[in-house]
């Protein structure tokens, strides 16, 4: 009875210590999620939330009126840095403003041309087959007015999202998808009490820090690593619509990412109209193949060949 008991009592200890730990494990497992999902949010930034933009449907198209909106935020905000070197004037023409709009819009600008007859280089006014002007000569010329940061041109930033790698540093920028431009605009905040954000640029050669903008950086937890070169830019009443639509921060993100949204694919439209036709033809060519199959080619098929030899 004695050795009985002595291993009941030894098999009761053993379930409780392995009990002890199990519990145990699930306590640091918990932890450790935590721990890695925090250090994933401060590497990679705040999971945006997503947004029913209007354009994103199968058959929907672009909202013209925001996309016009959206051309006065750029031109009025976001020019003086980021250049959009894919977009024409006459790209605008039909989408947010008419011909003699754009054409006045091309006409304000001007352009170094030639070379004349004589040789030498001339400025004219701009015109419908130019370019959107570009705010700086080169990239060392943006880099110095921004304190080594680079503003990335933004005619195909709705389309990326991550690090680009130039021939001397690997750097983080704005690049914003659709569903990360809006938080990212206007996700701005405060940095906590006591610490000070830095944006730091990294040697492309062995990815050691390279240099600390501490005066241009600011925080937003919904970019990359929570500290962006970039400062706040889109202020309440920053703009004056045309239109007279209330010029809220909210707003102005919104209308400028349509404004990018078209600016990367100004085609969209266009394709979902093909799309749709193609989709409509080949519909007609799959009920025309039906057809013939169940009352044309599946009688020949289920022919049979009868061979009668005659002794």
């Amino acid at each position: 009875m004695v050795g009985g008991g002595r291993g009941f009592l030894q098999q009761l200890l053993m379930r409780k210590l392995h009990s002890q730990s199990l519990v145990r494990a699930v306590v640091t497992g918990l932890l450790s999620f935590s721990t890695v999902a925090s250090a994933d949010e401060a590497e990679h930034g705040l999971e945006c939330p997503s947004y029913p933009w209007p354009h994103d449907g199968i058959l929907s198209s672009f909202d013209h009126a925001s996309i016009r909106r959206g051309h006065q935020v750029y031109q009025q905000v976001c020019a003086s840095c980021h250049s959009m070197s894919l977009i024409s004037y006459r790209d605008l023409v039909g989408v947010a403003y008419i011909e003699e709009e754009a054409k006045a819009m091309a006409a304000e600008i001007e352009v170094v041309d030639g070379p004349n007859d004589e040789g030498e280089m001339f400025t004219r006014p701009g015109k419908l087959s130019d370019r959107l002007p570009q705010p700086y000569s080169n990239e060392s010329a943006a880099r110095f007015a921004n304190g080594g940061a680079y503003p990335p041109d933004l005619g195909l930033i709705t389309k990326v999202y991550g690090a680009v790698v130039s021939s001397q540093c690997v750097y983080l920028h704005v690049t914003m998808a659709k569903t990360t431009s809006l938080p990212l605009l206007t996700g701005y905040r405060d940095p906590p009490a006591g610490i000070s954000v830095k944006f730091c640029l990294l040697c492309s050669h062995n990815f050691k820090l390279f240099k600390c903008l501490k005066e241009w950086s600011c925080d937003n937890p919904y970019f990359p690593g929570g500290a962006i070169a970039m400062p706040k830019m889109l202020n309440d009443e920053a703009v004056e619509y045309e239109d007279g639509t209330p010029a809220t921060e909210a707003q102005m993100g919104k209308e400028v990412v349509s404004f990018l949204s078209w600016a990367a694919e100004p085609e969209m439209e266009e394709r979902k109209l093909m799309g749709f036709k193609w989709i409509f033809l080949l519909s007609l060519a799959l009920l025309q193949a039906a057809y013939y199959r169940r009352l044309k080619w599946s009688v020949l098929k289920s022919w049979k060949l009868v061979l009668d030899v005659v002794n």
